[in-house]
């Protein structure tokens, strides 16, 4: 008679034990279905023979009904995805699934999957090697052009792929680096032919891709980057700022950026600068000329604003449109700045409210139902302000001579310049495609790399250009028409978006419809290539995205938002 003792159970078996076990009953499986056995291992061989590679090979019981046919090796490939549930277990094996070639990596499964999507009229044949890129599901691709639409956002990266190398655009001589500054500074027109048949051995196109690279910024730091400044703490973490915690130095640094801000907008108003950024901590602003854009009238977009922001605006009698947000007019006549009295504001809100109720009256009910406050009404209006905060759809739109209010407001506005953090005391960034007072040159980073893809028949060589920095809107055409001569009109490139200007692709409601002529007699000297100047006057389409991918291909433009 066996003594009962305390926490003992009759049932445990020791880990040996267990793992004997299961040895007994994976044998057991397999002598139940020894072809399965059999069949596994001469496939194995055959792969061997042919000389094709094999993943580790699969745990024992696979093909059975077994418990071993739930599990499966973590390590058997790197993408560890579990089996469709509704897969037949007498379909094809894993390997014929899921490798299409014998060299098939999972990145390269994905790229298939994504191509699968593509029509086949915009299917993109060779994409730049790049693992950052990717395109959703809605994205939805052009109608074959010979242009581009214009995209207003700031650039940070671009990278080309092509099948003729970018060997031209490296090592530039010191005569062609000097003759390309003089172009810029001098605003000179270069005209290259569709085609150049040895582009390395061509001066005027290294010459135009200097050109094509210089911009101008304020202030200057060379240990600091000064864009992007949304979200730059931690880029900027660490670094000397002495005018942190000097008064003196920080006053000296905003007298100066004042100055310079003044000059770029008279340029602006005179024409002679075609637009011009510029760069916060909260938020980004587009100045452009009247003109750009199918507007006749100087236009500032400010992205992303916030309720804050919006009221400083208004106190300063600033008018403004929200172009993304529909409102009723007079939520319409609020937001557009105009100085209302608060007691004209109350009266106005007390016509809504009791028209809003009236058909209460008309059912003889009124008395029934509880009418919201007044209090409650406004708070419920302030919450659906401040939702909209930080978002693209608090992008806001100034025009025509609020723009110079705007200019005053910006100089004299504390809140513009950081009081806390790496970014303390430092005013916000100017970027111009022109010069102004108080600028300095600087020059997109450039760079070319030669590599090998896979191809049906081996390897096959590639070449990539990249060039980084804020690439502002005419630097991106300037390049793409540089690029459509010296590849012979095919190419791709992969776009990456400062997302906070993204949204200066929209197009607000226009009064009239400009004259091309006329717009360019008058932006004739405004430092841009008259094509590049007849590619900024369309109207944008855009919306609230930007250019993703663009690919040329016999001259045609394929591109994706």
């Amino acid at each position: 008679m066996a003594l009962s003792v305390p926490g003992y159970s009759p049932s445990f078996r020791r880990p040996p034990e267990t793992l004997r076990l299961r040895r007994k009953r994976r044998r057991s499986l397999g002598a139940a279905s020894p072809t399965v056995e059999r069949s596994e291992p001469a496939t194995r061989r055959a792969a061997l023979t042919a000389g094709l590679p094999l993943r580790p090979f699969p745990a024992a019981g696979r093909g059975g009904g077994g418990p071993a046919a739930s599990r499966r090796n973590p390590f058997a490939r790197l993408d560890n995805r579990p089996r469709a549930a509704a897969e037949p277990p007498n379909g094809p094996s894993r390997g014929q699934q899921e490798a299409p070639g014998p060299f098939l990596d999972s990145n390269q499964e994905n790229d298939l999957l994504w191509e699968e999507k593509i029509p086949e009229r915009t299917a993109v044949t060779e994409l730049p090697q790049t693992p950052h890129v990717s395109f959703s599901e809605s994205d939805i691709p052009s109608s074959e052009s010979t242009e581009l639409p214009v995209d207003w956002s700031i650039k940070t990266r671009l990278l080309f792929a092509s099948s003729q190398p970018f060997t031209w655009a490296d090592h530039l001589k010191a005569q062609e680096e000097a003759q390309g500054v003089i172009q810029h500074c001098r605003a000179t027109e270069v005209t290259l032919p569709q085609s150049i048949q040895d582009p390395k051995l061509s001066t005027e196109l290294r010459c135009a891709f200097q050109q094509s690279l210089i911009y101008w910024l304020h202030p200057a730091l060379s240990w600091l980057p000064l864009f992007p400044r949304i979200g730059a703490d931690r880029k900027m973490a660490g670094k000397t700022n002495p005018w942190s915690n000097d008064e003196t130095l920080q006053h000296i640094l905003m007298s100066d950026w004042s100055v310079s801000f003044t000059s770029l907008y008279n340029l602006l108003k005179t024409k002679l600068c075609p637009y011009f950024y510029v760069c916060t901590y909260q938020f980004t602003i587009l100045f452009r000329a009247a003109g750009l854009a199918g507007d006749d009238v100087i236009t500032a977009l400010i992205s992303p604003t916030t309720r804050g922001i919006r009221e400083a605006m208004k106190n300063e009698g600033i008018e403004f449109s929200l172009p993304l947000i529909k409102e009723s007019g007079h939520e319409k006549k609020k937001a557009s700045g105009t100085s209302l009295g608060h007691a004209e504001e109350q009266a106005v809100s007390d016509e809504d409210e009791e028209e809003s109720f009236s058909w209460l009256e008309e059912m003889g009910v009124q008395d029934k139902i509880k009418k919201p406050d007044v209090l409650s009404i406004k708070l419920r209006k302030e919450i659906h302000e401040v939702q909209m905060d930080h978002r693209p759809e608090s992008v806001v739109l100034v025009k025509g001579t609020n723009t110079f209010t705007l200019l005053n407001f910006l100089i004299n506005c504390k809140s513009l310049i950081a009081t806390s953090g790496p970014q303390a005391g430092l005013p916000p960034t100017l970027l111009s495609p022109i010069a102004f007072r108080g600028a300095t040159m600087q020059m997109l980073k450039a760079r070319s790399v030669n590599m090998k893809t896979q191809a049906p028949s081996g390897y096959r060589d590639q070449f990539s250009l990249e060039i980084t920095g804020p690439i502002m809107p005419h630097s991106l055409h300037s390049v793409t028409m540089l690029l459509r001569s010296s590849q012979s009109g095919s190419f791709s490139a992969g776009l990456y978006t400062h997302e906070p200007t993204a949204v200066f692709n929209i197009c607000p409601p226009k009064d009239k419809v400009l004259d091309k002529e006329a717009v360019h007699q008058e932006l004739a000297n405004c430092g841009l290539h008259p094509k590049t100047l007849d590619h900024l006057s369309q109207t944008p389409i855009l919306g609230k995205s930007s250019l993703r991918h663009v690919e040329m291909s016999d001259y045609i433009y394929n591109w994706r938002s």
